[in-house]
């Protein structure tokens, strides 16, 4: 082997040297840099990164040199750079507000599921907060970063942009606004609100509150409504004092409990927009010495692995199953395949726990 790395006027003893110096080389290779590739290209740095970056002001002769020094060093982990090389990454890019909300988590699980089945690769962009101010410019800058460059399509959870500029396909997941343009999976929230308030109308209540999620999502808009149909639907007068205004947290939800049981005539029920929100509601009942659902029925919407464990009534929207849904959908966009519909509506579920109970009517 080292007379095929040794050559030159060379004595028995300077090939040992060399061979024993080679072989105790260290083993961990450095990392290829773009500098590499420029060096060994004969080009300017700027040039390599245009190459990345699909400019056309680069000749073919010198682009395709800087793509054959890219492979014989290496450089394959430079996603834009493979692009360039297979018009295609596999690669499918998933813009999420919070990717350690519970909410986020589930969706989550569905795309990595749909991921596992097929040969694309996942990248995540977060914004890592879903009460981030510009949540909408976040999201259309990354959505133009990963569709122009580095992955096939892109998949957008509970999108606060309407519009983004882009010829890769999008499939949003439960979005704020509703933009036809886009195909989209959706839960039947407004559905879903109703079921909830029309069980614990069944089970006597006539005082139910209703904490909020967010005003600005359209899923929260829809639940609030199904609230109030329901009500009116029964006959029940809409009490203001009863809705408190939430944001989908449990620190939140924690204090409009508070606020509601603080009334002179309490809510006998509540009905809390998301699950992490009537967690709230628990912690707000644990303090006041109220129990659950002896003296004070809860349900909530979402049915996060959480709702579980507390034994919470709820409405499931199979948020697995939407982020699965989409990632098909997305999928078949690539390979220019038809969608048989453009919005995917997600049928909700009761789901009977034991944190609701019958009211007992004193006579």
């Amino acid at each position: 082997m080292c007379d095929n790395i040794v050559t030159g006027n060379v004595t028995g003893k300077d090939t040992e040297t060399i061979c024993t110096n080679i072989f105790n080389m260290p083993t961990n290779k450095r990392a290829v840099t773009i500098q590499d590739v420029a060096k060994a290209a004969g080009v300017s740095v700027s040039t390599v990164s245009r190459v990345l970056n699909a400019k056309v002001d680069v000749a073919s002769d010198t682009q395709d040199r800087i793509l054959a020094v890219i492979d014989e060093l290496g450089y394959t982990s430079n996603l834009a750079a493979r692009s360039m090389r297979s018009r295609k990454n596999n690669l499918i890019g998933l813009v999420v507000p919070d990717i350690g909300f519970p909410y986020s988590i589930e969706i989550t699980k569905g795309i990595n599921r749909a991921i596992a089945e097929t040969n694309f690769d996942l990248l995540i962009y977060t914004t890592g907060d879903v009460h981030k101010n510009n949540a909408a410019s976040h999201e259309q800058h990354y959505v133009s970063l990963l569709n122009n460059s580095i992955t096939d399509g892109v998949i957008i959870v509970a999108s606060a942009a309407a519009d983004f500029i882009t010829d890769a396909p999008i499939v949003s997941v439960d979005p704020h606004v509703i933009n036809p343009n886009y195909p989209s999976v959706q839960g039947t929230n407004y559905q879903g609100a109703l079921c909830a308030m029309n069980y614990l109308l069944s089970l006597g209540h006539r005082r139910i509150g209703f904490i909020c999620g967010r005003p600005e999502i359209g899923s929260a808009i829809r639940r609030l409504k199904g609230y109030k149909d329901a009500l009116l639907n029964a006959g029940i007068e809409v009490d203001d004092a009863l809705i408190a205004p939430g944001d989908f947290s449990t620190a939140i939800g924690h204090k409009c409990a508070l606020q509601l049981l603080a009334l002179d005539n309490p809510p006998t029920a509540i009905f809390a927009a998301n699950d992490q929100s009537a967690i709230g509601v628990y912690q707000a009942a644990d303090e006041l010495g109220i129990r659950i659902p002896d003296e004070l029925s809860v349900i909530g919407f979402d049915n996060i692995p959480e709702a579980k464990y507390l034994g919470l009534t709820t409405i499931d929207q199979f948020l697995a199953d939407m982020g699965y849904i989409a990632i098909q959908m997305l999928i078949k966009l690539i390979n220019t395949e038809l969608l048989e519909v453009q919005v995917h509506k997600m049928s909700t579920k009761l789901v009977e726990r034991s944190s609701c109970k019958a009211l007992t009517m004193v006579v």
